[in-house]
């Protein structure tokens, strides 16, 4: 009876140490999810699961403990009725097993109910561990924003770096504790169940360590440690997951002793060396002596150093202290002393240090020499193999394109619009020239710290990463004011320039106008380049029409150049050169401007045209033998018309002398000239036979060779005589 009695009460204190577990841990967990969405504090949210998974481990274990309880009062009532009345009564017959309800709840409890919170516990891990996995591996990818998935909330240490240490390392002991109080009790047969409990506070209290660690290397410039221990409290759940599952399997295969009461399987044995340190060290005692054959534990030199473990950790923390009061400064990076957030002293680079003790003054370090990248847009473009402009692999709806100038109006048509004189004020004109266009680029800056700029770099901005920000406060204002640069730039500039630009004069211009945007906010930085790995159209139905535009415009080069080329040909031909023809052309239209003014015959038309001529004989070209050539013409045509004259006043004493018989000479001069060629001749006269004789001899010229004349010709035979 008083061994049944002790056990209800056992029972009980059991319940209410899991009852105060459950209020513990789940206080625990809201504190730190709410604290951690407050600060912004990732690692925070990220650590709040486990308390809430132990809320659970905490709740089968009071329900059990609850049950044992029910179990321990229903075994003294049947063993006091059975005392009393004898062996009459239900609990002392053959069906008193039925009658022990709350036993049979209790078995129940411990072949399903254990087993399937346990696996539920398992999931639960699981399912959060791969959860901070898979966060922590999509916003530390760099790959991650051009292959168009979303990204989750990007990592945060948070706000109030001091408070969240603070509030970690004093819930990380309350919960130790905790779990070292339940651990002690899990020593007692009645209470080994609670071990199970302290196993999965000890965890939430190891989660809280990681992250007050992780801050306090934030604390000394290291981000990348609190990062780490995200991912370890990510990996620490899996395992442990997987720990729960094993055990879970390997008790369906334990053999069971009658009336031992089950082991839960999220009962970890790794966790229960931390929850219950001394058997740690009871083991540690236990080796050592086996290692030396003897009982070196008891030794004084061993107890010596039991007792100056204190003094050593004194002495570590106070080394630690001293160290942070030295920072090595490599070459290629800067740092200045911060004193409750305000710089202190001067720049130092590439040289030790000194400073006051953290958290008194910290150092913040800057890798002033790396070169940084950002990209001024959405995201970048996806380029695969080929990329064609009107490709439908290009159509992104979260790009925006760039608003251009529309392409330069050819010289010919502001001509036609203007009348060959540049107008301003025509609407017609004004209209064509205040069109604008798109393109679609992908620009990219690349910068870094300017030199002797680190203050300015410091001042302008913080570095602070907010909640579904891709980049810090600093990032996102380059980006800002960079952007803004590059849209005002790319505005004023026509189509075809920013299409076709002549070897880097886009990036300059671009670099340029923006390092001086930079300089007049004093910004700190220095652009090294300005680089546009993609500029193509806007995608659409029109885009392919740009892929031609190359070949289009060499096919205007080329008609100009030869347009060109026979101009100066021609104008070399005529005048000489072609700055001889264009001198020449103007004094032409000088003429015709006297002649319009003047009339032609005036003097001032006439002082014109003597100059025009003159600079054409000058030229030596064709105009200018054209010329000569008319003079030669024109003395020719006098001298000839001179000679004839002088022939014929050389006749007229001949003429005066007989006239009759100087017309018959010339008639028969004439004929003579007129009818040397030709072969059949006529004579057509008056019958003058009585008075003229006519003389004719007709004459036929033979050619050079003529058979003809060697053939012997026979003589023909006198009349009557011999043949």
């Amino acid at each position: 009876m008083p061994t049944q009695r002790t056990d209800q009460y056992a029972f009980q204190q059991a319940t209410r140490v899991a009852g105060l577990g459950i209020v513990l841990l789940l206080a625990v967990g809201l504190l730190l999810l709410v604290m951690g969405r407050a600060v912004g504090s990732t690692a925070m949210v990220h650590a709040s699961i486990l308390p809430f998974v132990g809320v659970g481990a905490w709740t089968l274990l009071a329900i059990v403990s609850h049950q044992q309880r029910l179990a321990a009062l229903e075994a003294m009532e049947a063993e006091e009725l059975a005392t009393g009345r004898g062996a009459t009564t239900v609990f002392d017959s053959e069906r008193a097993g039925d009658a022990m309800v709350a036993a049979r709840r209790l078995g129940w409890m411990n072949r399903v109910l254990l087993p399937a919170g346990s696996l539920a516990i398992a999931a639960a891990l699981a399912l959060s561990g791969a959860w901070t996995l898979r966060y922590m591996a999509a916003v530390s990818s760099d790959a991650a924003p051009a292959s168009g998935v979303d990204l989750p909330p990007e990592f945060s240490a948070g706000a109030a770096a001091g408070w969240q240490m603070a509030v970690g390392v004093a819930l990380a002991l309350v919960t130790f504790i905790f779990a070292r109080f339940a651990a002690g009790m899990a020593k007692q047969p009645a209470w080994q169940n609670l071990r199970a409990g302290a196993c999965m506070t000890v965890a939430s209290s190891l989660a809280l360590l990681a992250v007050a660690v992780g801050l306090v290397a934030e604390a000394f410039g290291q981000v990348a440690v609190l990062r780490g221990m995200v991912q370890a409290i990510g990996v620490g759940e899996i395992a442990l997951a997987a720990e729960v599952v094993l055990n879970f399997i390997l008790a369906l295969y334990r053999p069971r002793r009658v009336g031992e009461a089950p082991r839960a399987a999220f009962d970890s044995r790794v966790l229960s060396l931390v929850a219950a340190p001394d058997s740690i060290v009871r083991s540690i005692n236990e080796a050592v002596n086996y290692q030396f054959g003897f009982d070196i534990t008891s030794s004084w030199g061993y107890q010596l150093l039991l007792r100056s473990v204190a003094w050593l950790v004194a002495l570590g923390a106070v080394v630690l202290v001293a160290l942070s009061c030295i920072v090595v400064v490599p070459p290629g990076q800067q740092a200045v002393r911060l004193r409750g957030g305000a710089m202190v002293g001067d720049v130092y680079e590439g040289t030790v240090m000194l400073k006051w003790p953290w958290p008194i003054e910290t150092a913040s370090v800057h890798d002033v020499a790396r070169i940084r990248s950002l990209v001024l847009g959405p995201k970048p473009m996806r380029i695969g193999a080929v990329n064609a402009w009107d490709g439908d692999q290009n159509r992104d709806p979260d790009r925006f394109p760039y608003l251009v100038a529309a392409p330069a109006v050819p010289g010919v048509v502001e001509d036609d619009l203007g009348d060959g004189v540049a107008a301003p004020e025509d609407p017609t004109a004004q209209v064509v020239a205040q069109r604008f266009a798109l393109v679609d680029a992908d620009i990219v800056m690349n910068y870094r710290v300017a030199p002797g700029g680190l203050l300015d770099w410091m001042a302008f901005a913080s570095d602070a990463r907010y909640r579904r920000a891709g980049m810090d406060v600093r990032e996102r204002l380059l980006r800002d004011v960079a952007m803004r640069e590059v849209t005002s730039h790319l505005a004023t500039q026509p189509m075809d320039a920013v299409l076709s630009p002549r070897g880097d004069s886009l990036g300059r211009a671009l670099r340029e106008r923006i390092q001086g945007a930079f300089d007049r906010i004093a910004a700190g930085v220095e652009v090294v380049a300005v680089q546009v790995p993609v500029l193509r159209p806007p995608v659409g139905e029109g885009s392919g029409m740009f892929e031609e535009i190359s070949i289009d415009v060499q096919n205007a080069r080329k008609v100009r150049e030869e347009a060109e080329r026979m101009s100066r040909a021609g104008s070399a031909a005529l005048a000489g050169s072609p700055e001889a023809a264009a001198q020449v052309a103007a004094a032409v239209r000088a003429v015709d401007a006297a002649e319009r003014a003047h009339g032609e015959g005036s003097p001032e038309a006439v002082a014109a045209r003597q100059e025009a001529e003159r600079m054409i004989m000058e030229s030596r070209g064709a105009a200018s033998g054209l010329i000569s050539a008319a003079r030669a013409r024109r003395w020719q045509i006098v001298m000839g018309a001179a000679g004839d004259a002088a022939a014929v006043l050389g006749q007229a004493p001949s003429y005066r002398a007989a006239p009759e018989l100087y017309k018959q000479f010339r008639t028969m001069q004439v004929l003579g000239r007129a009818l040397a060629g030709v072969r059949v001749k006529y004579v057509l006269g008056e019958s003058v036979a009585d008075r003229t004789d006519l003389d004719i001899v007709m004459k036929q010229a033979e050619s050079g060779l003529n058979l003809a004349d060697y053939l012997d010709r026979k003589e023909p035979a006198p009349a009557g005589g011999n043949q």
